[in-house]
């Protein structure tokens, strides 16, 4: 009977590290960023997998016409095919950041191979727009403590998500538009996609349109729209405040 209780309980140990690999908002190992405090009447919009042609410049102009800055984790080897879309993107004052040169697992990468995927999507962001952001999003949001590490050691700060579209799956607008609201309670870092790692030229259509209406959705709620690094200088000004009160 103890052999069963040990052998249980090793199990669901086994199964709660496996889901703290992928869990978005877990931090057994170690810190990510994931949004502000829960009831915040903000926001970011952050989009992986681009740049891709043609629903990045479709998201654009939903953006612009909205007065919205979002945050963009750039697969590498895209942005090397199209460094335009990637300067567009910093022109109209959206931020960029590191979503690895392949889009692996790093799960199963090794040290040397997770060090090259994000050295190599840093020297691509690089070519094509110059200075940065220091953000980092791991694939599938896959990260092992090494993952991490690395990626701190590299001057890169880890990003996840609170609040998840499912557009990956190419589902309609109406679909994206209710999981999201299913879920949101303020303070949210919100995850979309505006291409695909399988292919550049994924049909992003959905998510251009599902963007739009959350937008405005959010804003007639009286929801603010910040982009990451927005987010972490709030929180890091009101950690400041709350060691000094």
């Amino acid at each position: 009977m103890g052999g069963f209780v040990l052998g249980a309980g090793l199990t669901g140990a086994a199964v709660a590290a496996g889901y703290q690999c992928m869990a978005p908002r877990g931090q057994w190992y170690g810190r990510t960023f994931t949004g502000l405090q829960p009831e915040s009447k903000q926001m970011a919009l952050t989009y992986d997998d681009g740049p891709n042609d043609p629903h990045t410049f479709r998201l654009l102009e939903v953006l612009a016409k909205h007065d919205v800055k979002a945050t963009f984790f750039l697969i590498g080897r895209f942005v090397r095919q199209r460094p335009d879309i990637a300067r567009d993107l910093v022109r109209a004052g959206h931020v960029v950041g590191n979503h690895t040169f392949s889009h692996p697992n790093l799960i199963f990468a090794t040290a040397k191979r997770t060090r090259a995927e994000l050295t190599t999507c840093e020297h691509a962001l690089s070519d094509a727009v110059g200075e940065h952001s220091r953000l980092f999003r791991p694939p599938f949001g896959g990260r092992r403590p090494n993952t991490l590490r690395i990626a701190r050691g590299l001057g890169l700060e880890p990003v996840m998500w609170s609040v998840t579209g499912g557009d990956w799956k190419g589902k309609p607008a109406e679909f994206v538009e209710r999981k999201v609201g299913q879920h949101v309670r303020g303070g949210d870092v919100i995850l979309l996609h505006d291409g695909s790692h399988a292919a550049f030229g994924a049909d992003r259509s959905q998510s251009v349109i599902a963007t739009d209406h959350l937008i405005a959705r959010y804003r007639s709620e009286g929801y603010k729209f910040l982009t990451v690094q927005e987010m972490m200088e709030k929180r890091a000004v009101s950690s400041q405040l709350s060691a000094l009160s």
